[in-house]
């Protein structure tokens, strides 16, 4: 019944700021070049349910590479905070219990886990703050650096409440496909990232307060395979189904005047918000996508309006 009262509150809100947009918002753009291929009200700004755990993922492993910490040996903590979190929890994780920075990361990119993503946010926010050499909150340290990436990422429509997604009241995080674009187009560069989106299921062990337990942890990513390398799913009631696709092809190679060859790596990325079908809209967007690139390419790769025509992605390290 809480979770019920919290859940009808944060949709009130979401309506109230006018983010509970009925059509669906779409983006497709290919990586490397930048070129955007499809898009759809992709500026609209709306919630993004657990497409917000992207930008969670991708601030723990940089932090992670910067500050010289390996998480397959790093151990994270469980916050109490856990405690008042509403939604699934689905290795029942309490206050106290240990794990992996690894397997916290697999968890709440392949399972979607709420808790996990908390807890990651909580220990990566203790270390922010210790940096810094001040006191605060942990998780809302970490939110400040979740939309400090944003910024940096040049995703103008977005901002971040909270490091899992869930719309809860005073914490409806914003933005748009094209931002989320941008931010999986920047994620899929980080090899950590990656390493991680692209498993179709983890096992993974948490150190229960009385005796470990091991869970399998699938990825709900129903299309990820050898082509398909992530990112992440996203579904909430104000949402809507969400995804974010990663789609590798061979690199294309052509020979230069100069007798060697020219190697063009080729990455569509594909995000949908608020879809009615998003796994049937994908798998009918990738073969589109891909044939407008190569009409593109074939053409000589023209671009008349670089604003309009190409997704700048900045790299902010």
């Amino acid at each position: 019944m809480r979770f019920a009262k919290t859940w009808i509150r944060a949709v009130v809100a979401a309506s109230a700021v006018g983010l509970l947009a009925a059509e669906e918002a779409l983006m497709v753009v290919e990586a490397h070049s930048g070129k955007v291929l499809i898009a759809n009200n992709s500026t609209v700004k709306r919630p993004v349910a657990s497409l917000t755990k992207i930008a969670t993922a991708v601030l723990v492993t940089d932090w992670a590479e910067a500050a010289g910490v390996d998480v397959a040996k790093r151990e994270v903590v469980v916050p109490p905070a856990v405690v008042a979190l509403p939604g699934p929890n689905p290795m029942a994780l309490v206050p106290g219990e240990r794990m992996l920075m690894i397997e916290a990361l697999s968890s709440a990119v392949l399972g979607s886990d709420n808790a996990a993503a908390l807890t990651l946010a909580d220990h990566v926010g203790r270390e922010f703050l210790r940096r810094k050499g001040r006191q605060g909150d942990p998780i809302r340290e970490f939110v400040d650096e979740m939309n400090q990436l944003a910024k940096a990422l040049e995703m103008r429509k977005t901002t971040f409440r909270n490091p899992h997604g869930l719309e809860l009241p005073d914490q409806v995080g914003v933005s748009t496909a094209a931002d989320i674009a941008k931010l999986s187009v920047y994620a899929m560069r980080r090899p950590g990232f990656t390493f991680i989106s692209r498993q179709k299921e983890r096992l993974i062990t948490v150190k229960g307060l009385e005796q470990p337990r091991s869970f399998n942890v699938k990825n709900t990513n129903e299309l990820v395979s050898e082509t398909i390398i992530g990112l992440k799913t996203g579904t909430t009631r104000a949402a809507g189904q969400c995804l974010s696709l990663s789609v590798e092809r061979p690199p294309l190679i052509r020979p230069k005047p100069d007798g060697s060859k020219g190697v063009t790596p080729r990455r569509l990325i594909v995000v949908l918000l608020n879809s009615p079908d998003r796994f049937a809209r994908a798998r009918a967007l990738i073969p589109q996508g891909w044939g407008i690139y190569d009409r593109w390419v074939s053409a000589g790769a023209p671009v008349e309006n670089a604003k309009r025509e190409i997704l700048h992605v900045p790299n902010p390290r």
